[in-house]
């Protein structure tokens, strides 16, 4: 009887653990994902609102400031089409693409957001496709809330 209560106790123990262990993981493959997919350059510039240093699964997100405006609009776009924002995110959309009409980088970089590629002004970018569903819709909020103050 002894032997099967130990037996039992182990093996609750053993299940407790890799449970906790599978949330470190998913964790750190996130983070890793998030820091793998978030790359310098030092040929961008443009200044970035408040929420610039937002700090989203262990990681900094790109500043949006006006130099970003094609890659927060595509960026939105993606959001939008995957569900990610609804509402009003459509409408801010096609404000800053009136914005930008014209504008062969801002139009590339509108393509690219399109895509899930968020480029910011402090020469980070980001890409969505390589984030769990809740970084992604965190994320999404951000380019949203910082878009907003660019119309």
């Amino acid at each position: 009887m002894h032997v099967r209560s130990t037996f039992v106790a182990l093996a609750l123990l053993a299940a407790g653990a890799s449970v906790q262990a599978n949330n470190l993981l998913d964790q750190l493959k996130e983070q890793a994902g998030a820091a793998v997919n978030s790359q310098g350059s030092s040929n961008s510039s443009g200044g970035g609102s408040a929420l610039s240093n937002l700090s989203l699964g262990g990681f900094k997100m790109p500043a949006i400031g006006s130099s970003t405006i094609g890659s927060a609009a595509g960026v939105l776009e993606y959001c939008v089409k995957n569900n990610y924002l609804g509402g009003d995110a459509a409408s801010v959309k096609d404000k800053l693409l009136a914005k930008i009409t014209g504008q062969k980088k801002q139009e590339n970089d509108f393509a690219s957001g399109a895509k899930g590629l968020l480029k910011g002004g402090d020469g980070k970018s980001l890409n969505l496709k390589g984030l769990s569903s809740k970084v992604k819709e965190k994320a999404c909020d951000y380019v949203l809330k910082n878009a907003t103050s660019l119309i």
